[in-house]
């Protein structure tokens, strides 16, 4: 009776969903508690799913469930709730990926860090991107592979025990006390990965931030498809959105758009995130290195207050491998970052070691460029071992988000003689925000290193899906347009601001920096403030950001929001990094500071008129 309740009212909720619940790729940070991500959407929806309320506008009022939709969304959270109902799971026990082997990395890299046995239990085929070698091997992790009938078949075992099998259709599952992991894979929809037993919970965050840092979760079109499966407990029936030649078109534009905008001539590789690419290059640059440079230790150069994402995910591929150690960058205000480069630099080459350095340009949030001829001169400049010989070049990645449309890698461009990857998150303006795919792309230079990466891409199931690779295609030929459109307003914006509350710090790029192609949409405004002591000072810009902040979601709702994003096809977003893209990052390292991002359309005299009403407030 309880079964038929719970499939009949998500039947209704998939009815009566809001729209944003499949277009959304970020969401709001004024209704969204980090402390209860999931939780509080779910204990609100349990509210609704007991008084048998699936309106719409009952289902819009419920709270952000996660910030980025990668990391989850109202869909993947009805999913796993549905999923974890009739198995008599608790909710968080059900994870949603878009990917079929990162569940699997995700366990063995907790076991790793516990020194507990794995073994991997299979029925049919594992993954074909499932490559047992290569894993242990260069991510370092150790499991036994068994193949076996069914679960039933299944010995006792000293340490975790994951099932997998390929699965048709959404349904219930006969849940065996030998089996700590069940992960069920669902052709192109990805995977559902079910924790079983209340001694294995304590793997539920660890999977889970896996989740929001090395790949993403199963997309909103892919979770309606299994909802609509699971209701109807019928067969998968994937929205045929491609047939195979239209994949295949939407790829070669999407590849071909890439390399018009970057001016580079090797293939461009497209993941499901930022997030998912950043991970792939540095797995696979530690895999050239282990082929290159056998035994010899392996540096991430990393500035310590770059966005959240890239700051943990880099330290968290240091915890699992004794060869790989995160230097600190310092790159913002005081520090220049050409200046720290080349000291760090130094320092790896004295040792002997292998320096890949991560960089944004411009930099998050200050939005500083450095001398770029001085960048080009000490990354290509020789250096010694302590022991005099020459010192392994650097590889540059080149967190290019903020700014895609500047030419760094091309023949005769400015980093063309430094081995560099490029990359950009996919959710800013690649998409205008109407899905969160990634990609990167190498220098001639680094021609030799992409394979790797394309490799660890496929191996952890992290290439762009279908969808998102049709959303490029119909996105990325007009994004130039829209960075020169956003950029007009932004600089009128920052022109305002400048005459209206000049006590006010702005971050922005130089007129200069504009005419040489820097025109970023985003700026960072440190407020003025008062008080007698130090504290008293940040504690008023702190309070000063929120009410700001609060006014303009509040005056412009249709077009302001509290949202970490940038490269919107349309409106304002506002955000503070230290509460929101620096949630990871260590609380000396973090920015107090207003963040805004505009767009290309938007009522720009409106956001000024308002902004003039918080001036005369203070």
């Amino acid at each position: 009776m309880q079964d038929t309740k719970i499939l009949n009212y998500i039947k209704d909720v998939v009815e009566n969903m809001p729209t944003d619940w499949l277009s959304l790729t970020t969401h709001r940070l004024d209704i969204y508690d980090e402390k209860l991500a999931k939780v509080q959407f779910l204990d609100q929806f349990e509210t609704l799913f007991e008084n048998n309320n699936s309106d719409t506008a009952s289902l819009s009022e419920l709270p952000t469930a996660y910030d980025y939709i990668r990391l989850g969304h109202p869909l993947s959270c009805v999913l796993e709730w549905g999923i974890a109902k009739l198995n008599d799971l608790k909710p968080e026990n059900a994870v949603s990926f878009s990917s079929k082997t990162t569940p699997i990395l995700a366990i063995l890299r907790k076991n790793l860090l516990d020194h507990k046995n794995t073994q991997i239990v299979y029925t049919g085929k594992l993954p074909t991107c499932f490559d047992a070698e290569v894993i242990k091997r260069v991510y370092g992790y150790q499991f036994e592979l068994k193949k076996v009938e069914n679960a039933s078949a299944i010995s006792e075992f000293n340490g975790s025990t994951i099932f997998i099998s390929e699965q048709d259709e959404i349904s219930t599952i006969d849940l065996n006390s030998k089996v700590d992991f069940y992960i069920n894979l669902y052709g192109n929809l990805g995977s559902i990965l079910l924790v079983n037993g209340e001694q294995n919970e304590t793997y539920i965050s660890e999977i889970q931030h896996v989740r929001r840092r090395e790949t993403i979760a199963m997309t909103p079109i892919n979770c309606l498809v299994a909802l609509n499966s699971f209701v109807h407990k019928s067969s998968l029936e994937e929205k045929k959105s491609n047939t195979s030649a239209e994949l295949s078109r939407n790829k070669t534009i999407v590849l071909n758009t890439i390399q018009e905008i970057t001016n580079a001539s090797t293939k461009a590789l497209v993941g499901s995130s930022g997030l998912s690419i950043q991970y792939a290059i540095m797995m696979g640059l530690i895999h050239d290195a282990q082929e290159n440079h056998k035994g010899k230790a392996i540096k991430f150069v990393v500035p310590p207050n770059c966005y959240g994402g890239t700051n943990d995910q880099a330290r968290r591929v240091a915890a699992c491998l004794d060869t790989v150690e995160i230097v600190d960058l310092p790159v913002d205000g005081d520090n220049d970052m050409v200046k720290s480069i080349d000291r760090v630099l130094a320092k790896i080459a004295s040792e002997d070691a292998i320096p890949y350095i991560i960089a944004e340009i411009p930099t998050n949030p200050r939005v500083e460029v450095p001398d770029l001829e001085e960048l080009k001169r000490v990354l290509s400049k020789t250096r010694k071992t302590a022991t005099g010989e020459i010192a392994i070049d650097p590889v540059f990645i080149l967190d290019q988000t903020f700014c895609p449309n500047v030419h760094f890698l091309g023949e005769g461009e400015i980093l063309s003689t430094v081995r560099t990857i490029s990359y950009a998150s996919g959710s800013k303006f690649p998409s205008g925000g109407k899905c969160n795919a990634g990609y990167c792309v190498g220098n001639k230079k680094a021609e030799a290193l992409m394979d790797n990466i394309e490799m660890h891409l496929k191996l952890c199931d992290n290439e762009a899906t279908n969808l998102q690779y049709e959303i490029l295609a119909e996105q990325l030929p007009s994004m130039n347009q829209r960075i020169e459109d956003a950029y007009v307003n932004t600089r009128e914006f920052v022109n305002f601001i400048k005459e209206t509350l000049p006590e006010a710090k702005i971050n922005f790029v130089s007129e200069e920096l504009a005419a040489q192609g820097f025109t970023p949409s985003v700026f960072s405004l440190d407020l003025p403030t008062k008080g007698n002591t130090a504290e008293e000072k940040e504690a008023y810009k702190r309070e000063l950001n929120h009410r700001l902040i609060n006014l303009m979601i509040t005056e412009i709702p249709n077009e302001s929001k509290y949202c970490v994003s940038y490269g919107q096809l349309k409106g304002c977003y506002w955000t503070i990094p230290a509460t929101s893209t620096q949630g990871t990052t260590k609380e000396g390292d973090k920015d107090y500071i207003a963040r805004v991002a505009l767009s290309g359309n938007m009522d720009l005299e409106r956001h000024k008129e308002v902004f003039l009403d918080f001036v005369e407030e203070i």
